[in-house]
């Protein structure tokens, strides 16, 4: 009887120990909450015109973004709740919110006018579906990235990923956006409206979001490595960007954009280079055997 009651109490601590969740496991997702409400945020500046302070929000959401997954992995609070919600987050604040920013960057604002000239309801309703088309490749990147992290993959594809990813699609979208406001400071109007011309502004949309959704290889940072030869050069130039985006912070960022998608053609005569060499490893092994 006594050993019985026993395990009785041994089974209701255990029972009572797993309904307890630790505050740890909960910074995480509250990290990912906060982005996800920067995101939203953004989304509700970019309604009433504040475009400077809509792109504010979305740097604090890309700013979480980064962190709450080296936080969950610090506090070894990692969940599948984790990142499912942090799947959701992404689709808001890279895939929405920019989406919703630049409709309203490129039709006028929530008044719908453009240097003084109403937008034509064509082009207002175009730039909907271009922006609608933007979100939804970010959605399909977003699922289609949650369905390949289980399955296994060629060793070349360890330095890239598949098609740009939604933090990077979102730098790339609102990098004419980051530029037009740089020029509005140094009124170089032409460029300026250029860059805030709606039909430019949907080859935008349509461009960066058929590069998320597709299948070409882009740059990992992560699989980055500098050697030590090179590192004083890195950090001066590290220092050197950091005095630029405090001195002319839309205007660097928006280069810095620029030069982010021109590393697509780059990456891929690298894919390219390095699966032909392993095909012909594989080829030169068959042979031998």
């Amino acid at each position: 009887m006594g050993k019985f009651r026993l395990r009785g109490r041994k089974r209701r601590a255990r029972e009572g120990s797993a309904a307890r969740v630790p505050v740890r496991a909960l910074v995480p997702n509250l990290v990912t909450s906060i982005a996800a409400c920067a995101g939203i945020t953004s989304i509700s500046l970019s309604s009433e015109g504040r475009f400077k302070e809509a792109i504010w929000a979305l740097l604090v959401a890309c700013v979480c973004d980064g962190i709450d997954g080296r936080i969950a992995r610090l506090l070894k609070a990692s969940s599948k709740l984790g990142a499912e919600l942090d799947s959701l987050a992404d689709f808001v604040n890279f895939g929405v919110a920019p989406a919703m920013f630049l409709y309203f960057w490129h039709t006028g604002g929530p008044a719908h006018i453009i240097d003084g000239a109403p937008v034509s309801q064509l082009v207002i309703r175009m730039v909907l579906g271009a922006s609608l088309f933007y979100a939804m490749c970010d959605c399909f990147r977003l699922a289609r990235f949650n369905t390949m992290l289980e399955q296994e993959t060629a060793p070349y594809w360890k330095h890239f990923f598949t098609g740009v990813p939604a933090p990077g699609g979102c730098w790339m979208v609102l990098t004419p956006a980051l530029l037009s406001m740089s020029l509005a400071e140094n009124k170089c109007m032409a460029l300026q409206t250029l860059l805030r011309n709606p039909w430019f502004g949907m080859a935008s949309l349509l461009f960066v979001g058929m590069l998320m959704a597709s299948r070409l290889p882009t740059i990992s940072l992560k699989a980055l490595h500098i050697s030590k030869p090179a590192m004083p050069f890195f950090m001066a130039g590290a220092l050197l960007l950091i005095g630029l985006l405090v001195a002319y912070q839309w205007l660097a960022v928006g280069v810095l954009g620029m030069a982010y998608v021109l590393t697509v053609p780059v990456t891929c005569a690298i894919f390219l280079n390095l699966r032909s060499k392993h095909e012909r490893g594989l080829t030169s092994t068959l042979n031998k055997s």
